[in-house]
């Protein structure tokens, strides 16, 4: 069978591809397909937002659709960014002035405690629903540092690590990330179904 993911984000492409192919999981891109469908994410929930995207890509494509939704949930900042990880700061701004911005707001916090989470969710087109989460505990550095990954990873320092995701090989992340726990989460549930 084969799966379409909802993303258009190409970091998040990359990373649930890799992860996916492990387990012998046939994926595509819905670019791979020419779908360009702007989905708007009106849920208050990780949930509600994954939830979203997989209808609407599975109903666009007629194949089983993958969808992430994930954020940074900061403990300091009573869960923000929360579900507005990506706009948070406001629209205009690109992801290492998302993040300037987060550390900007948290200057001179010592409580700098936070969690990434991803919620997966896979819509079948007779309308069966397959969820998953994952977390990943950390907390949020001073400054940033390394150069991989993408969105808040320079800031975010990995429980048990001493690095932050952004210096983590790919390998590694997908062992710790949030993102990695959910889609191995999944796939238990994929295939206990029989898929």
């Amino acid at each position: 069978m084969r799966f379409v993911l909802a993303s258009a984000n190409p970091g998040k492409i990359r990373e649930m591809r890799e992860i996916l192919s492990e387990y012998d999981i046939d994926v595509i891109s819905r670019s791979d397909l020419g779908i360009d469908l702007d989905v708007e994410e009106t849920g208050s929930t990780f949930m509600e937002n994954a939830l979203i995207k997989a209808r609407a890509i599975s109903e666009a494509t007629g194949l089983p659709a993958i969808a992430d939704d994930s954020g940074l949930v900061v403990d300091a900042l009573d869960g923000q960014p929360g579900v507005y990880s990506s706009s948070y700061g406001g629209d205009e701004l690109d992801s290492s002035q998302r993040y300037l911005y987060l550390l900007e707001k948290m200057k001179g916090m010592e409580q700098r405690t936070a969690r990434f989470v991803c919620t997966i969710v896979c819509v079948f087109p007779d309308g069966d629903c397959i969820s998953a989460q994952g977390e990943c505990r950390g907390s949020i550095t001073n400054a940033p540092a390394g150069t991989g990954g993408f969105g808040y990873d320079p800031v975010f320092l990995v429980c048990g690590k001493d690095k932050t995701m952004s210096e983590l090989t790919p390998g590694e992340k997908n062992e710790v990330s949030h993102r990695g726990e959910a889609l191995r989460k999944f796939v238990d549930l994929l295939r206990e179904r029989g898929y």
